[in-house]
């Protein structure tokens, strides 16, 4: 037996991740000179997450949302959230029917594979509410009854900055949920030029071709499982979790298991069989930032100043 195999690790051609290049290769057709935020989507994707996009609006959050689910080949509905959206908009609703004198549940659309939740918070809080149960347990429950839904279901929030007019923050524990939280940002020169040449990227997204099916990502899943973590990388995590404790509220238990999935992600990507410190590094940020001051920019300046304090045993 090889030295590899000993080492648990699982030798690369058991992965398919050149598919994974491919996937971002058309993402980024879209959301031009923005191939590390497409990377770190497609990880959330594969690690299993939820996907928070925030920004100011016209920078492309909904476009490239649009772009993912085109992309992923699988079902997916979107839900534009507003200030009178109500829990049954998005879970469902009991309906009497009068023919069998019995109530009938009608699903809404989170009965999907892929969720868009557009500008999730512009709803109020009680709306929010209504897919915290859905994104950790994958199921609702209406009127006492529960209903599962796709082992594929993965949300993608959009929201803008909650200092703009008509914005609800969003609870620590729906941020939670949360795997990624990703600023887009404006586009630099050489993008944006391509853009405005090009045209409305929204017009191409209806000519993408879908390069994953539901067997392909759970098998790609499961290959991100199968991904090496060595002890002392796994001590550069837990160094990293307890750092972001030591001035006040960190990141909880859930999330230090949801960054050992996520790097494990970004190294499939990479096209390597084990986690690099620098997986850790290049994750993390995306992982801490919305969970450490419930906003992606500050947060993101946060866990990249504790990235700098923390080395690598």
């Amino acid at each position: 037996m090889n030295q590899t195999a000993t080492a648990g690790i699982t030798p690369l051609d058991a992965f398919p991740s050149p598919l994974l290049l491919d996937v971002i290769d058309q993402l980024e057709s879209v959301l031009l000179g923005k191939r590390e935020q497409v990377t770190l989507a497609l990880a959330c994707l594969l690690g299993r997450g939820h996907l928070l996009i925030e920004d100011v609006p016209g920078v492309g959050k909904t476009t490239f949302a649009h772009a993912l689910g085109a992309t992923l080949g699988l079902d997916w509905s979107r839900v534009q959230f507003t200030s009178d959206l109500l829990p049954a908009d998005i879970v469902g609703v009991s309906i009497f029917n009068s023919q069998n004198h019995s109530f009938e549940f009608q699903k809404g659309p989170v009965f999907t594979s892929i969720l868009l939740a557009d500008e999730i918070n512009r709803a109020p809080p009680r709306a929010q509410s209504a897919l915290l149960e859905a994104m950790e347990e994958r199921q609702v429950t209406v009127d006492g009854n529960t209903y599962p839904l796709s082992d594929d279901f993965f949300v993608i929030g959009t929201q803008n900055p909650t200092d703009q007019l008509g914005a609800f923050p969003l609870p620590e524990s729906q941020l939670d949920r949360f795997l990624v939280g990703l600023e887009i940002g404006y586009p630099d020169a050489q993008s944006e030029r391509a853009l405005l040449e090009q045209g409305d990227k929204r017009q191409q997204i209806t000519k993408l071709l879908p390069l994953l099916n539901e067997r392909e990502l759970r098998k790609l899943r499961h290959s991100c499982e199968e991904v090496y973590l060595s002890g002392p990388v796994l001590d550069y995590i837990q160094a990293l979790i307890l750092a972001t404790r030591r001035s006040g509220t960190g990141l909880s238990p859930r999330a230090g298991l949801s960054l050992v999935r996520l790097s494990r992600a970004h190294a499939l990507i990479e096209q390597r069989t084990h986690v690099l410190p620098d997986d850790v590094k290049k994750v993390f940020p995306a992982l801490a930032g919305h969970r450490l001051t419930g906003q992606v920019k500050s947060g993101y300046k946060r866990a990249t100043e504790i990235l700098d304090q923390v080395v690598m045993p």
